[in-house]
């Protein structure tokens, strides 16, 4: 195993004088493993993954979780019904406290984590958008949302620098969790100590900085601002919030306080010693003031569904709507906004996939099928061994004659996507790039 850096070790004992020995004793244990449940996707008893251990204390959702435990591996997991997060990364979500309405903007969003922890707290009301600036990243975010069933989140890459000048005072809330040097990843990612160095901070502080000056232009009078990172040096903490303050005097720190975890002056440093988590900085901002959020809505006519999609959806349910339309693929999403004539931004997700309309035939997406708010279809229930045989891409018998169609494959009451049902026989119709 890497050995800690000494100039960490010796930055440590400044900051912490006489705890620094319980500090360098959690290296020698375990880094502590979580998951975080969907409430809009519960299962039962019976379904729960192995290895559960006590509850998250901020996060109500969050159960820490034993080394052993294979719930990654699960057929829920891919379904949706939880999401693994190390507890600590429950954090700064937890302080953002998302709203349901309310336009939110993720900011260094891959690969998702605090994404589905806001977005599920809106419960599928107002406006997430989500960005990752690099491109593969961006992918495994735009995954993970659609496997936790997010219908109100926009994914997009693009510089934070970009989407300022496109998104004045344009949200209520933005969390802001800044690529850093990563120290408090060295217990749970050893290799990572090898790549971080004297100098590892401040190089970090003048990205986070950057970063922190496009945040500040995006949120409205009166909204808050989380800023987080993985790493405990001052320098990338309470260095950069204060150096953001005296270029902003427009902002002030706000005090917070979750369960175990007082925060009266709006910053809080999580160090392992002290606990049940890896180590997290995070800190509280409002802008002062009071205005609404606004951006610039989508037209509906320019991107609005022909009426041969409208029809096929309606035959396929009535009574869905649809309002955007792209290449043949229809979606849902209320409050769109402009984004056409935005250069430097790409869109990878916008709002709930319904379908692709292809001649005069309406082909669901997996999207809708994992959707929070799922389709009012026929479903076919599944044991766990024909749940992997469906997540395998096999073909599933169907007892029941009546049925027939496309439908909900699913387990413990939970859609796993969709399948279409003639004979006595489902076709399985869950993507390839996701089969086992």
């Amino acid at each position: 195993m890497n050995s800690l850096p000494q100039a960490f070790i010796d930055r440590m004992a400044a900051q912490l004088g006489d705890e620094l020995p319980a500090f360098l004793r959690t290296y020698e244990e375990p880094s502590y493993r979580g998951i975080r449940f969907n409430p809009c996707k519960p299962v039962g008893a019976q379904a729960l993954p192995e290895g559960l251990l006590d509850a998250v204390p901020w996060e109500p959702e969050g159960r820490y979780l034993t080394q052993e435990s294979r719930a990654g591996a699960e057929v829920l997991h891919e379904a949706g019904a939880w999401y693994l997060q190390e507890p600590s990364a429950m954090i700064p979500a937890a302080v953002l406290n998302a709203k349901p309405g309310e336009r939110v903007l993720d900011l260094c969003a891959a690969p998702g984590g605090k994404t589905t922890q806001n977005a599920l707290r809106m419960a599928g009301q107002g406006t997430i958008v989500c960005n990752e600036p690099i491109a593969d990243r961006a992918r495994i975010l735009s995954r993970n949302v659609e496997r936790m069933g997010i219908p109100n989140a926009i994914v997009i890459s693009a510089w934070p620098e970009k989407l300022a000048e496109i998104w004045p005072g344009a949200f209520d809330a933005i969390q802001c969790d800044a690529p850093c040097s990563g120290e408090g990843m060295f217990r749970r990612h050893p290799e990572t100590r090898s790549e971080w160095n004297a100098e590892s901070p401040a190089g970090c502080a003048k990205r986070q900085g950057d970063i922190l000056d496009s945040a500040a232009i995006m949120l409205r009078p009166g909204g808050r601002l989380v800023y987080s990172t993985c790493t405990l040096n001052t320098i990338e903490n309470e260095g950069v919030v204060e150096d953001f303050l005296r270029r902003h005097p427009d902002y002030i720190l706000e005090a917070f306080e979750l369960p175990t975890l007082p925060a009266p002056t709006g910053m809080l440093t999580i160090y392992p010693h002290r606990v049940k988590g890896e180590g997290h900085f995070v800190a509280l901002l409002r802008r002062k003031g009071e205005g609404t959020a606004v951006w610039k809505t989508a037209s509906s006519k320019e991107h609005a569904p022909d009426k041969n999609a409208m029809k096929l959806l309606q035959d396929f349910l009535p009574g869905q709507a649809a309002n955007l339309m792209f290449g043949g693929e229809m979606r849902f999403c209320p409050d769109f906004p402009e984004l056409a004539k935005a250069k430097g931004v790409t869109v990878l997700r916008s709002g709930l996939h319904l379908g692709t309309v292809k001649g005069k035939v309406f082909i669901p997406d997996h999207a809708w099928a994992m959707s929070i708010q799922p389709p009012d279809v026929p479903r076919v229930p599944m044991t766990e061994e024909q749940a992997r045989l469906y997540q395998n891409g096999q073909v599933i018998p169907v007892a029941d004659t009546a049925v027939k169609g496309w439908v909900l494959a699913e387990y413990a009451g939970v859609p796993l996507g969709w399948g279409k049902v003639s004979d006595g026989v489902m076709k399985n119709h869950y993507p390839k790039g996701l089969r086992r």
